[in-house]
């Protein structure tokens, strides 16, 4: 898969003041209006996990088939933070890792899903903005905790969504996927409306709170993880692990 043309792709940032700097210059880029794919083909979901020791990570994507949700492609990268654990920087952590797992599909997907936010994010330039500004796809962000705004809890049946707003602007939705059970946080990332990326969402839950894009890039970067990590945390006495460090807020 072919990658986007802006000059900073899999760019890292020498300081958090370079790296604050790179989202704003790179902000104006992000389409807001798309509308995006109204009926995509393929849809990916996008990774990380964390080794404990927060030294070593896991990027991983799975391409799903949009009709039946079955997996048709998928890769996984594993290597070394690419920046430091700053709040709100989390994409210059995580996109290099990211990006060579997309540059190793043999299917370009119609759409990118983040474990993170788009432009629910202080600087409304969150994880899925910046993958979707550098590859040039349409992407949104699925977050299972907020990183920015207020909202009104919205109606307990699936389908049902609230304004998450911040600083007075809408910048996502509060959406409920299942009946009676916790919503997630959706935001546009590039080139996708807010209600496309919504009506996305609930079209990738049929089961489950989370997207079965998510669902299944957090499996396999897990397993991804734990093979490779097995070995020296065995030699050490350790233990084998999977999860991401704040995973929830990823932006």
């Amino acid at each position: 898969m072919s990658g986007g043309s802006t000059p900073d792709r899999g760019y890292v940032p020498r300081s958090e003041a370079e790296a604050v700097a790179v989202q704003e210059e790179l902000r104006p880029l992000v389409d807001l209006v798309g509308p995006g794919p109204a009926a995509p083909a393929t849809v990916a979901g996008l990774d990380v996990a964390y080794a404990e020791s927060g030294d070593l990570l896991a990027a991983a994507v799975t391409v799903l088939d949009a009709r039946t949700l079955a997996v048709v492609d998928s890769a996984v990268s594993v290597g070394r933070p690419s920046f430091g654990y700053v709040p709100g920087l989390f994409a210059f952590r995580e996109l290099p890792a990211l990006l060579a797992a997309l540059d190793t599909l043999t299917t370009s997907p119609d759409l990118l899903v983040c474990d993170g936010h788009g432009v629910a994010h202080p600087r409304r330039f969150g994880l899925a903005c910046h993958l979707g500004v550098v590859t040039g796809l349409p992407a949104i962000g699925v977050g299972k905790t907020p990183l920015v705004g207020e909202w009104d809890p919205p109606a307990a049946e699936r389908g049902a969504w609230s304004a998450l707003r911040d600083g007075g602007e809408v910048v996502g939705r509060v959406l409920r996927t299942r009946d009676g059970v916790k919503p997630v946080f959706v935001s546009v990332g590039h080139r996708m409306s807010l209600d496309n990326a919504t009506a996305q969402v609930l079209a990738l839950t049929p089961r489950y709170r989370l997207p079965e894009t998510t669902r299944t890039a957090d499996r396999l970067c897990r397993d991804a993880l734990a093979g490779v990590t097995r070995s020296n945390l065995d030699e050490s006495g350790g233990r084998a692990l999977g999860g991401s460090i704040d995973g929830d807020r990823r932006a």
